[in-house]
C-alpha cells in the first residue's frame, strides 16, 4: 500500500540575518494569502495556501554565509501560482520590496504551459513562482526530462 502524501506541509529556511528576512517575507508572504501565526525574535512562520514557510537565525559561526545553490541541501522552493497574472504580481511584489529578480516571468519547459518567475530573499536563497495550467507533466503522453523539459503531450 502506497503512502498518498498531501502536499507540502512546511518549509523553514535558516538566514543570516533574520532582520534583514524578516523583513522581506513580513511583506512577501501575506500578499501570497499566507497569515503570520507566529512573529518572535528568532522564528517567524506563516500559513496559506495548504502550506507554511518558517525562517529561522542560523547559528553565529554562519553568519556570514550566504546561500549556495549548487551546495548540498536547498536548492530553490517553488510555490504554485493560480494564473499567469499572479506569476505577474509575484514579479511586482519582490521589486517592490527590493528584493532581486532574478529571471523574469517566463514560459519555461518544465511541463506545458509552465510560467514562472525566479527571485532571490535577502540571503540569496532562490524562490520561484510558478503557474502550470491542466495537469502538467502528468498529463497523457507527458514525460519529463532533467536536461530538455517536458516531452510529448498537447
Amino acid at each position: 500500500m502506497a503512502i498518498e502524501i498531501n502536499g507540502m506541509a512546511h518549509v523553514v529556511l535558516t538566514v543570516s540575518n533574520f532582520a534583514a528576512a524578516r523583513a522581506f517575507y513580513g511583506k512577501l508572504l501575506p500578499q501570497f494569502g499566507m497569515t503570520p501565526v507566529f512573529d518572535g525574535d528568532r522564528f517567524f512562520y506563516c500559513v496559506g495556501g495548504r502550506t507554511a514557510i518558517g525562517i529561522e537565525p542560523c547559528a553565529v559561526e554562519h553568519q556570514s554565509e550566504r546561500f549556495v545553490q549548487q551546495r548540498v541541501g536547498l536548492h530553490h522552493l517553488c510555490l504554485r501560482a493560480r494564473s499567469r497574472e499572479d506569476v505577474d504580481r509575484c514579479a511586482a511584489a519582490v521589486r517592490e520590496i527590493g528584493g532581486t529578480v532574478v529571471r523574469e516571468p517566463e514560459e519555461g519547459t518544465w511541463a506545458p504551459g509552465y510560467y514562472s518567475v525566479l527571485f532571490e530573499d535577502p540571503d540569496g536563497i532562490r524562490l520561484e513562482m510558478c503557474f502550470v495550467p491542466g495537469a502538467g507533466v502528468l498529463a497523457v503522453g507527458v514525460s519529463f526530462d532533467p536536461k530538455d523539459g517536458y516531452v510529448g503531450g498537447s
